[in-house]
């Protein structure tokens, strides 16, 4: 794939975009990035999956603190149960391999008040939370980024955290740490690989020194147009501005995430 290739590919052959000249071999696997939710049953060896954590421990994390883990899940029952937890995605119990990533606040809090000296308090804050998120997302992207590498196909699940208590109890994961989303990883059915799928113009999320809301509506109505030509030829629905609203315009399109300030109290994220 050329430079020009993995652009249009990205943006869509509809939008204007004059493609730059930086390039290497990295961000030709990034920009090809694509969803797989067919796999073959090809098993993903423990010397892959030890190279995969490998790439996700070599993420930035704030303070060096690593507030995240990971749960490899493996067995067959097991990923079928949580791919009905997760709203019946049978993706998940295909694959054979599917990583949940953790928020771990309960490391951090066992050397505080068991290797150390301190009370946790601070670890009932938002901010706490917010670290350990940021932290476990920008692991998990690395992994998937090494998983592509190595000719693996990935996707994020995000309605792990649909019913995120049922997935806790499934896991035996103890107070103070939380599934923030899964990621199936297998070898891909050719057959069921999606394409690239275009993303919104650069106009539309890069600003130059200060925000700017207004000149977006272009950009949306341009990309509108772009996804639907995708749609159209995938034979799936076309509608990115309506699958924006679907999701936001009432409680409904949360799909039992509406819940999660709870969820999160439940198992012990305070939230203060």
């Amino acid at each position: 794939m050329t430079l020009d290739d993995a652009y249009r590919l990205r943006y869509g052959a509809g939008t204007p975009f004059v493609p730059p000249t930086a390039w290497s071999e990295v961000l030709a696997q990034q920009l090809g990035h694509r969803s797989v939710r067919a796999y073959r049953t090809d098993p993903v060896p423990d010397d892959t999956l030890t190279a995969l954590v490998a790439a996700a421990q070599s993420a930035p994390t704030s303070g060096n603190l690593q507030l995240w883990s990971v749960v490899a899940v493996r067995d067959q029952e097991r990923r079928a149960r949580l791919a009905k937890l997760a709203g019946e995605q049978d993706f998940i119990a295909q694959a054979p391999l599917f990583l949940v990533w953790l928020a771990d606040l309960a490391r951090a809090r066992h050397i505080t008040t068991e290797l150390g000296s301190g009370t946790a308090e601070a670890a009932d804050f938002v901010e706490a939370a917010l670290l350990a998120f940021v932290d476990v997302a920008l692991a998990a992207q690395n992994a998937a980024l090494a998983a592509e590498s190595l000719g693996l196909g990935t996707v994020f699940v995000g309605a792990i955290r649909n019913r995120p208590l049922d997935v806790a109890h499934e896991l035996a994961l103890p107070p103070n740490v939380f599934p923030v989303f899964g990621l199936t990883v297998g070898h891909p059915d050719e057959l069921g690989t999606n394409a690239v799928k275009p993303r919104l113009p650069q106009q539309a999320v890069l600003h130059h020194e200060q925000y700017e809301l207004e000149p977006q509506a272009a950009q949306v109505t341009t990309y509108e147009g772009v996804l639907n030509a995708f749609y159209a030829e995938a034979g799936l629905p076309a509608g990115w501005i309506d699958r924006v609203v679907a999701r936001f315009g009432t409680v409904a399109g949360l799909k039992g995430r509406e819940h999660l300030r709870e969820a999160l109290r439940t198992r012990g994220f305070e939230l203060r």
